[in-house]
């Protein structure tokens, strides 16, 4: 596999310094935020007040526990007059949300035209309610801490927003039967699940199918993966796994994964019967 060229942060040492990388860039933002906000004579109470916060949270945010949204950076650097300052710390904050296995594909989504999904386990991120994320997350073990889990489900769902974004990409899913059978949460959380996955269906950029259980042949039974075709039509293949994961660049894998995934859909249920499964395991909840 290549080197994650999407993320400048990756090395050979592996996951532990890119999220002790990570960790750094929060704690030197909060830092700086707290920097600016002493200078402007303000309390964290009165911060948090126009920013729409308590101000346990805003210490948080100082102390590099939490990970403020990029909109609360843009009106943090409003509201403590910092000239731009804390905007220039949005990208690498936004970045450092992600865990580190991650940071390079949660770019490349950014900049598709095209995401091909295969999954077997879980509904893929995009596709996710809060509901099923928070179920998710819950179960990582060792267990992931409350704040975490708030800001791994908070970048999660900003994630969603390829969905609206303009000019509109072309979103393939297709996702093993058993993954719409498994009850993680319970039988509430999978029946949100599901009907969120029919509502998605009815995008006229978004196409989900379902392999059935039943069927004898499956051209992706190595695993689940995603090709990424970025705006300048260069390709990418994601494979992630057990906390790790690689973004492969090499022209002749990712054709070969493309025409693979080409295979994939071929075997899968049509997008139309697809959701016709998907409203029949919905009324059997």
């Amino acid at each position: 596999m290549t080197e994650n060229e999407t993320n400048p942060k990756y090395d050979d040492s592996g996951p532990r310094t890119a999220d002790k990388t990570a960790q750094g860039v929060v704690i030197a933002f909060g830092r700086t935020m707290k920097t600016l906000r002493l200078r402007a004579g303000m309390d964290r109470e009165e911060l948090g007040r126009r920013l729409g916060y308590s101000a346990a949270t805003i210490a948080s945010f100082e102390q590099g526990r939490r990970i403020p949204p990029p909109r609360t950076i843009d009106r943090a650097d409003d509201v403590l007059d910092a000239g731009g300052l804390l905007k220039l710390w949005k990208d690498e904050v936004e970045r450092a949300q992600y865990p580190p296995f991650f940071q390079g594909m949660a770019q490349l989504e950014k900049q598709a035209m095209e995401l091909l999904s295969y999954d077997t386990l879980v509904v893929k991120g995009l596709l996710q309610t809060e509901e099923y994320m928070r179920a998710l997350l819950g179960m990582w073990r060792p267990p992931l801490d409350d704040e975490t889990i708030e800001q791994r489900v908070t970048a999660r769902l900003a994630r969603q927003d390829i969905f609206d974004r303009r000019p509109t990409p072309l979103l393939s899913f297709v996702m093993d039967e058993s993954v719409l059978r498994h009850q993680y949460g319970g039988k509430g959380v999978l029946r949100g699940q599901l009907e969120h996955l029919l509502l998605m269906g009815q995008r006229r950029n978004v196409e989900i199918q379902v392999m059935p259980i039943e069927c004898d042949d499956n051209a992706g039974v190595d695993g689940a993966f995603t090709v990424v075709t970025r705006k300048d039509h260069k390709r990418f293949l994601y494979v992630e796994a057990q906390v790790t994961s690689a973004l492969e660049t090499d022209p002749e894998q990712v054709g070969l994964a493309a025409a693979r995934y080409g295979i994939i859909r071929s075997q899968a249920l049509a997008p139309r019967k697809s959701l016709e499964l998907i409203e029949r395991l919905l009324g059997e909840l």
